[in-house]
């Protein structure tokens, strides 16, 4: 007669206390030595004796109850985009997530798709954050920085087109990737410049003022500027490329380099001969957009770091009373090569 095997018992997880015994020391000591305190002088043999004990027992700390004895978290939320981030802004977050967690922070990534203003204020004000730091479209008003440092937050910062009043604001005027590209296509002597137009949301919010740019820099040189919508599909490129002589355009900055790439392959596919006929300028300054031939003039975008951007956070929060500051960060030089 077959019997019926009995539930696995389930174990409680280990604690401090289960450390302190393994390790041979008292509890105090497992929490200066799991929180790294550094007001407190410990062996180097007893740190290795607790870490492996923590280790061989699987203990990972509480942060719930790490942040009440602290009387703050250690959790820094950062807003997602609403759309999957280029190459460079995905290499920017892993650099600063990279850095936060070197610091011993949290990185808590909070889906903000649907939420605006102060209603994704309270949103993350829920996780007791000690910082928020805004990336994306997603912004927080006046107000709800105010919530956010009533819930405890010590700094929130702000990665945008404009600053916020409250907030660390770092001011990225994408108009200057765009007057940029068409300067240096002015100088080149074309004067029927197109601009790509992305029709993902994500990147039709940066494209905008981009064509505003190219706009500015335009105006006073006589040169016409053709906004031009496209999708990041060969299907659209191709149909673009096959009436492209029909809008009688010397010149197209093309949003980034992804496009630029894009775009360029279906006018040579088309007989569109680049420079000649076409001269295309990116930005980004891919690697990849040197390999291409004809290699890929581009923007080239100089600003903070992931590291830079995790150390103002890090300088923020040791120093919750420090003012509020707002700084210009983007500057974009043109890098000439063989496509325009």
């Amino acid at each position: 007669m077959s019997q019926t095997p009995e539930p696995p018992v389930e174990r409680s997880a280990p604690t401090s206390a289960d450390v302190a015994r393994l390790a041979g020391v008292s509890r105090a000591t497992v929490s200066y030595v799991l929180n790294n305190t550094p007001a407190v002088r410990i062996s180097e043999p007893t740190r290795l004796r607790v870490r492996a004990a923590a280790e061989e027992l699987g203990y990972v700390p509480h942060a719930a109850a790490r942040s009440l004895r602290a009387g703050r978290t250690r959790t820094v939320v950062v807003p997602t985009p609403g759309h999957p981030p280029g190459p460079l802004p995905a290499r920017f977050l892993d650099d600063f997530e990279t850095e936060l967690r070197r610091l011993e922070y949290t990185v808590v990534q909070y889906g903000s798709t649907g939420l605006d203003g102060d209603d994704a204020a309270r949103a993350w004000a829920e996780l007791r954050p000690v910082a928020v730091v805004c990336l994306g479209e997603t912004q927080p008003t006046r107000q709800g920085v105010r919530l956010l440092r009533r819930s405890g937050a010590r700094a929130v910062v702000t990665l945008g087109p404009r600053g916020t009043e409250g907030a660390h604001s770092l001011v990225m005027d994408q108009r200057r990737i765009g007057a940029c590209a068409a300067a240096h296509l002015l100088r080149r002597g074309r004067r029927a410049i197109g601009v790509v137009l992305p029709e993902d949301p994500g990147a039709a919010r940066l494209a905008r003022p981009r064509l505003e740019g190219a706009r500015a820099a335009a105006a006073g040189a006589g040169a016409r500027i053709a906004p031009l919508p496209m999708a990041y599909e060969e299907e659209p490129a191709a149909a673009l490329a096959a009436r492209w002589r029909s809008l009688k355009l010397d010149a197209v900055y093309a949003y980034d380099d992804a496009y630029a790439m894009l775009l360029m392959r279906a006018l040579q596919d088309e007989g569109v001969d680049v420079p000649r006929e076409t001269a295309v300028v990116g930005a980004g300054d891919l690697l990849l957009g040197r390999l291409l031939r004809p290699r890929l003039s581009t923007v080239r975008i100089d600003t903070m770091s992931g590291g830079d951007l995790a150390g103002l956070v890090d300088r923020a929060v040791r120093e919750p009373g420090a003012p509020a500051r707002e700084r210009e960060l983007m500057a974009a030089r043109p890098v000439h090569r063989e496509s325009s």
